[in-house]
């Protein structure tokens, strides 16, 4: 009988990886944040189930307080979340090619577009400050300032998590272990995930 054709080899990340008969496909990033992101998936699950819930008891007050919200601002925020996670895949990706400190270069684009939602997010606050809007104004405002502002936490984490990534980026720190890097990318795109279903949710539907 002939031999079998041997394994291919691949170059991966800056160094040859031998393929072996039982590789199994690999999860991206720490086990240990997959838990995290999923106990955060969680809370915000049942804060969203919160709000439905409210919003079917007091359809009115919910449309009236729903009128007042800029969904051009909330639109912007929302290219601007899915921009940065773009940025920070091609980052990884270019991680991937061995190119870690020119991926840098994405990683503080992806920074860029999470400052700007920030910016964006802290004047909605301001203008609604400004026109008395406080968390006892309505159940509405109650849900509408926790929800978002629970979110916009999430985000400035996010943007420190970003910070470290892309510092390890211009120092080339991921090329033999990128386990780090897809972990904090992970977290970013929840956070990304989240302002998609919270947008529609409290900004668009009626």
């Amino acid at each position: 009988m002939r031999p079998p054709p041997a394994l291919p080899r691949l170059r991966a990340m800056g160094h040859d990886t031998t393929l072996t008969a039982d590789s199994t496909p690999r999860l991206s990033g720490d086990l240990a944040v997959w838990f995290f992101i999923l106990a955060e998936l969680l809370a915000f699950g049942v804060f969203f189930a919160a709000y439905a819930f409210a919003r079917m008891r007091h359809r009115e007050l919910f449309d009236a307080g729903q009128a007042l919200l800029d969904r051009n601002t909330g639109a912007l925020n929302t290219i601007l979340l899915l921009s940065g996670s773009a940025l920070v895949v091609r980052a990884v990706q270019g991680n991937q090619r061995g190119e870690g400190r020119r991926s840098a270069r994405w990683m503080l684009g992806a920074m860029a577009c999470g400052l700007l939602f920030v910016g964006l997010k802290a004047s909605e606050y301001a203008a609604a400050f400004a026109a008395g809007i406080s968390l006892s104004s309505s159940l509405f405002h109650m849900f509408y300032l926790s929800l978002t502002f629970f979110h916009f936490m999430h985000v400035i984490l996010g943007l420190v998590v970003l910070a470290v990534l892309w510092q390890g980026l211009r120092q080339d720190r991921y090329r033999q272990d990128a386990n780090p890097l897809e972990s904090g990318a992970a977290y970013w795109h929840m956070v990304d995930l989240v302002w998609l279903i919270l947008f529609p949710l409290v900004y668009v539907i009626h």
